[in-house]
């Protein structure tokens, strides 16, 4: 079932509108809270979205899927915590309104942000938005300058500078996702195995340590309504750390889809359509703004197929439980598979 056929009833329980509303009332400072209702936004793979609406407007609530979770995944905490510091520098994020880190309200850690305007770009343009190439290439410089932004910022003066452990970030990341894909596999996937040695084998000097995304991509932005050149809002911040940010940047490639390449089962592919710039644009620019070298490029992209095949993993294992208020991404093995194939072969073409 999709989370488009799925009614309340499939996820209700999940809510609990009736200490929500109640909760929103106080915290709002508005009793027409206390009578809202809930839909499910459908595309979230990892934490589950809600639209939570009422008489005095609609907010969003994030909260982690039922069932048992990997350990260190879904943390709400620190979703809410990067977007609280964030919200008095240039990064465009949702205002937090109200965060419970214990189960007592609607059964698990959630927290309740604004709702922005802007669109989520995932497999086809809005119609009538960025029409023309430039405006697709607007996009794209936005998206990288987004991500220039948050790399300058200054843990330290928002209050982040325990948010996370710089030194040693891309061993310990290797070991952590390694991890997760021994507690996530459900059958023997050489290519993920060879992958994760191969990159544990050939780690590069980090450049620099900054406030990273950890899942940095288009459809987890928001883009302005009007103008296509702007992030009204970066969202999904649940793997956000202190560490390399060519992370980000690697991550940000590896989504990024150019024409003629096979059309993924869960990220969008529409800058694969006509007019959008190719990967090596968005590196180029990020790399005028920042100064960052490439040398050690191919590395930090095959690390990227590498956590993104142990995520598709854990998304077809929370699918598998019935723990994603109904959604279903269809067969996820051979994706998984054809990712860390491509990694091997990115670093492959490095040498």
């Amino acid at each position: 079932m999709s989370a488009d056929d799925a009614g309340p009833g499939e996820w209700a329980h999940l809510v609990r509108l009736d200490r929500l509303g109640p909760a929103l009332a106080v915290e709002l400072g508005d009793d027409a809270w206390r009578e809202c209702t809930a839909e499910l936004v459908s595309g979230g793979k990892s934490n589950l979205t809600f639209e939570v609406a009422s008489r005095a407007g609609v907010v969003i609530l994030r909260r982690p899927p039922s069932g048992s979770l990997l350990p260190s995944a879904h943390d709400m905490g620190r979703e809410a915590r990067v977007q609280r510091a964030l919200r008095g520098t240039d990064v465009p994020v949702a205002r937090v309104l109200l965060e419970d880190r214990t189960d007592a309200l609607v059964g698990a850690p959630f927290y309740v942000m604004e709702k922005v305007d802007g669109h989520v770009i995932r497999s086809t343009l809005p119609t009538g938005y960025a029409e023309s190439d430039a405006e697709k290439v607007a996009m794209a410089d936005a998206l990288v300058d987004v991500l220039v932004t948050l790399h300058a910022v200054d843990p330290v003066a928002i209050g982040l500078a325990d948010y996370g452990r710089p030194d040693g970030f891309l061993e310990r990341q290797i070991r952590r996702w390694s991890g997760q894909w021994e507690k996530s596999r459900t059958h023997e996937v050489p290519a993920v195995d060879e992958l994760g040695r191969r990159l544990a084998a050939a780690l590069p000097p980090t450049q620099r340590s900054a406030i990273v995304h950890g899942d940095y991509r288009l459809d987890n932005c928001l883009m302005d309504l009007a103008d296509p050149g702007r992030v009204a809002a970066v969202l999904d911040w649940e793997l956000s750390t202190l560490g390399d940010p060519m992370t980000d940047l690697g991550l940000l490639l590896f989504y990024w889809r150019e024409p003629g390449e096979s059309e993924p089962s869960l990220t969008p592919a529409v800058t694969a359509t006509p007019g959008f710039p190719g990967r090596a644009h968005l590196a180029e620019r990020y790399v005028a703004a920042t100064g960052a070298h490439l040398e050690d490029l191919a590395f930090y992209e095959a690390f990227a197929h590498f956590k993104f095949a142990v995520i598709a993993q854990g998304i077809a294992a929370r699918v598998a439980a019935g723990v994603m208020a109904g959604q279903d991404f269809g067969d996820l093995d051979s994706e998984v598979a054809r990712i860390a194939e491509d990694g091997l072969a990115r670093l492959a073409q490095e040498g």
